[in-house]
């Protein structure tokens, strides 16, 4: 571990102390459940105080790359990262880039469409569950329901949306999809509920169901299709609909 110990600049000695410890991790030089050295140990090896030591295994802690045991045995161990830590990052990460504006409308549109394609595909192709297909029932009921709210709708539609990736089996999709389906598709919902047909989206997660449980893939991105480029003419829509109010709010 002698490599990871090596000269700091003075200014954000807590990132740097982290980024050289998680590069270490990322790199295998640390392995899974191995014990890192004491405060006092990294501290003397690192030239700083506790209290910067203290403040990078923080940072490390909040990135799921160690935690702490308490006692005699105790001390900072690199963790395992689960699946959902790491999907619950990327979309945090996601998040705050959309918050920012790093990513448009139309982008993330495509990028949905895209990623979308291959879970429809693949939920098609394999055996569904029966639970999985009861769940993915109760959500077009719900749809369905002309009583529910606006948002009580898009969260619907987004729960549907989780089902149909999930339905996929394959753990680096719902990964990948995690951002885009949860995140990202409630900020589109927003943008286009005002423009859509309630009753008209429900037909089509009818339609992508129903080639989902027959086991037709084609049918099923077909249907995909159709929902997205009616979606696209929504956000279009939306978009100059907020060009004309920001055109009238500068004259």
């Amino acid at each position: 571990m002698s490599n990871l110990y090596q000269p700091l600049n003075t200014e954000g000695l807590a990132k740097q102390i982290a980024t050289n410890i998680r590069n270490a991790i990322v790199e295998g030089v640390l392995k899974v459940d191995e014990r890192l050295p004491t405060e006092e140990e990294l501290a003397e090896r690192f030239g700083v105080s506790r209290p910067t030591i203290r403040e990078a295994l923080k940072r490390l802690a909040a990135q799921n790359l160690i935690h702490t045991r308490r006692g005699p045995a105790g001390g900072s161990f690199v963790k395992k990262p689960s699946l959902e830590d790491v999907r619950a990052q990327l979309s945090s990460m996601a998040a705050v880039l959309l918050t920012v504006g790093e990513f448009n409308l139309f982008d993330i549109a495509e990028t949905r469409h895209e990623l979308e394609r291959v879970c429809c595909r693949l939920a098609a192709a394999r055996c569904c569950s029966d639970a999985q297909l009861a769940e993915m029932e109760a959500e077009l009921r719900t749809q369905r329901d002309p009583r529910i709210t606006d948002v009580d709708f898009c969260a619907t539609d987004v729960r549907f949306h989780c089902l149909i990736v999930d339905a996929t089996q394959n753990p680096i999709l719902r990964l990948l999809m995690a951002a885009v389906i949860e995140i990202m598709q409630p900020i589109l919902n927003l943008v286009v509920y005002k423009f859509r047909e309630r009753k008209l989206i429900a037909e089509q997660h009818q339609e992508i169901y129903e080639a989902i449980k027959g086991h037709d893939p084609d049918r099923a991105v077909a249907a995909l299709d159709r929902q997205m480029e009616y979606l696209r003419q929504k956000y279009a829509m939306a978009q100059e609909r907020r060009q004309e109010k920001e055109a009238a709010a500068a004259k």
